[in-house]
C-alpha cells in the first residue's frame, strides 16, 4: 500500500519548535517580509543570517515526538512519501526516508554557482562562506548571498 503524509507545524509544535502563524508564532516577532523574503535580502542580510541561524540551532535543540515515529514506522509496512511544509529536519530524524520539503530544508545549503551542489548545514551560515567552487551559497530557503 502507498501512503502520503502531508505535515504542517502542529506536528513539530509538538516537539517545541514554534510555528510561524499560530499561537506564540515566529511572524508575532519577526517581520516575514525582512525574514523570510528574497526581495529583503539585498538590505537585511545580516538580519536574515541571524534569524536562520537561531533557528536552526532552536531545531537541533529539539527532538522528534510520537508523531513523527509513527510516521517513520509505516515506512516497514508501506511504501511512504512524506510532504512537509516544515523547514526542519525531525521527520528524518525519526527515520522517514523519503521526505519532501515544500519550503526548504534548513539544513540544506545549495551553491549559486552550481545548485546541484547541495551541502549538509548543521553550522551558521555567515556573509562570505563559500562552496569548494569558491562561489557564494545559499540556503534551500532561497536565501542568496
Amino acid at each position: 500500500m502507498k501512503v502520503v503524509f502531508f505535515t504542517g507545524s502542529g506536528i513539530s509544535d509538538e516537539s517545541g519548535i514554534p510555528t510561524f502563524r499560530e499561537r506564540n508564532a515566529l511572524w508575532e516577532d519577526y517581520d516575514p517580509k525582512i525574514y523570510a523574503s528574497i526581495a529583503s535580502w539585498r538590505t537585511h542580510k545580516e538580519e536574515m543570517l541571524h534569524f536562520h541561524n537561531e533557528f536552526r540551532r532552536l531545531v537541533l535543540e529539539k527532538e522528534p515526538n510520537a508523531a513523527h515515529l509513527f510516521i517513520a514506522d509505516m515506512q516497514e509496512n508501506h511504501e511512504l512519501v512524506v510532504i512537509t511544509q516544515n523547514v526542519d529536519d525531525l521527520h528524518e530524524r525519526a527515520g522517514s526516508q523519503n521526505v519532501i520539503h515544500l519550503h526548504g530544508n534548513l539544513f540544506e545549503a545549495k551553491s549559486t554557482f552550481n545548485p546541484n551542489l547541495i551541502y549538509p548545514c548543521h553550522k551558521d551560515i555567515n556573509i562570505g562562506d563559500r562552496c569548494e567552487k569558491r562561489k557564494s551559497i545559499k540556503t534551500q530557503r532561497h536565501l542568496v548571498w
